[in-house]
């Protein structure tokens, strides 16, 4: 099945990041996300969000891990999913997505699939989780 929908940014909090004695040219963040999802993937998250950006060029990578409460299809639960990309400046590239296998509770125990994550122009987020669920 494929579940759609929207999301938006309710937080961004960063997170401490110990030194370390290695210095590049993108420098290393760590935050904490809250997001709020509409549509058929209907909801809330609490995201773990890494990244080596450089805000000047708008260039870098992230790396997130998010546990998402609420419904797909009407279906409620619990997962995790990951997700990873780069950016060159404009557009996403080398994207990952997956709902981490075992992670799903209540409606949505036994969840897998993968998914993916697209920013408009006009800065709207938009969710698509292609899932299947156990018969």
């Amino acid at each position: 099945m494929r579940a759609s929908g929207t999301f938006t940014v309710a937080e961004f909090t960063p997170a401490p990041v110990p030194e370390s004695d290695i210095r590049t040219a993108a420098g290393v963040g760590v935050a904490t996300m809250r997001k709020e999802f509409r549509g058929e993937v209907a909801g809330r998250s609490g995201t773990l969000f890494t990244a080596a950006f450089d805000q000047a060029t708008g260039v870098g990578t992230y790396v997130a891990m998010e546990s998402f409460t609420g419904t797909l299809h009407g279906a409620e639960g619990t997962f995790n999913f990951a997700h990873a990309a780069t950016t060159l400046g404009v557009g996403r590239n080398d994207e990952y997505f997956t709902v981490v296998p075992g992670s799903g509770t209540g409606a949505l125990a036994g969840i897998t699939g993968t998914g993916s994550i697209a920013v408009d122009e006009d800065g709207t987020h938009r969710i698509h989780l292609d899932y299947e669920l156990p018969a």
